[in-house]
């Protein structure tokens, strides 16, 4: 079992939604060197598209080949504010329970965090965010969802919780002290072509994102064609 990245974004009640990434924290570790850019990317991507798609107060989880999504997503405390989402992206053998229990427990703890971000007018795109996430200035990287020295403390959070909770039985038997999970509320979708508006298809989204490289668009192609997303070295 494996926890392959983990994150907290702010989103908008809008129509379409909008999510802009406050913090997050991969390990890529399993996948080859050349692969890690374009892996990525994707699961970037695929975190966001998630965040944006599912419904607020309603656990759910997508598989995409071989992954699974794991997303809560909250509305805003006010009308017409922004709610948040937090994101953990697992292959499919992970549990239900140490994943929800720990995506729960972050929005408990950083719900305060939306008191800091700016004006919806002044934020950049997501896409603009992921691409400084890859090289980019920090600030910069910062400049869309929180400041850089709190952006920087809640990755540090989230990195603990990644290597904490790649043993689901470990991180279970933590939890268990809280209140037991209702596995029966989480929506299982099989596909993430379940959670898209009518009419959309993934590999539409892929193809107009700005957030994916020219490289990381024919790896999700090639990916898709061996129905084995990213080979685990």
């Amino acid at each position: 079992m494996k926890v392959y990245s983990l994150s907290l974004l702010s989103v908008t009640p809008t129509t379409p939604a909008q999510a802009t990434l406050l913090g997050t924290s991969q390990d890529l570790s399993s996948f080859s060197f050349y692969q890690r850019s374009s892996v990525g990317e994707f699961m970037t991507f695929f975190t966001k598209t998630v965040a944006e798609r599912t419904p607020a107060n309603q656990p759910s989880s997508v598989e995409e080949n071989n992954y699974k999504a794991h997303v809560f997503r909250t509305s805003g405390r006010q009308a017409g504010s922004p709610g948040m989402a937090a994101v953990m992206i697992t292959d499919l053998e992970y549990p239900y329970r140490p994943a929800f229990s720990l995506l729960t427990k972050l929005l408990d703890e950083h719900t305060a965090l939306l008191n800091n971000l700016p004006a919806a007018s002044a934020a950049p795109s997501f896409g603009s965010a992921s691409a400084n996430a890859f090289g980019g200035n920090p600030s910069q990287a910062a400049a869309g969802g929180l400041p850089p020295a709190q952006k920087g403390k809640l990755e540090g959070t989230l990195a603990g919780y990644l290597s904490k909770y790649q043993d689901p039985k470990q991180a279970d038997t933590i939890m268990k002290v809280q209140k037991e999970l209702d596995e029966t509320k989480i929506v299982l979708h099989k596909t993430i072509e379940s959670v898209l508006e009518r009419g959309e298809k993934l590999d539409n989204l892929v193809e107009r994102s700005n957030a994916l490289s020219a490289q990381s668009k024919m790896f999700y192609k090639t990916a898709k064609k061996q129905n084995s997303c990213c080979v685990v070295m």
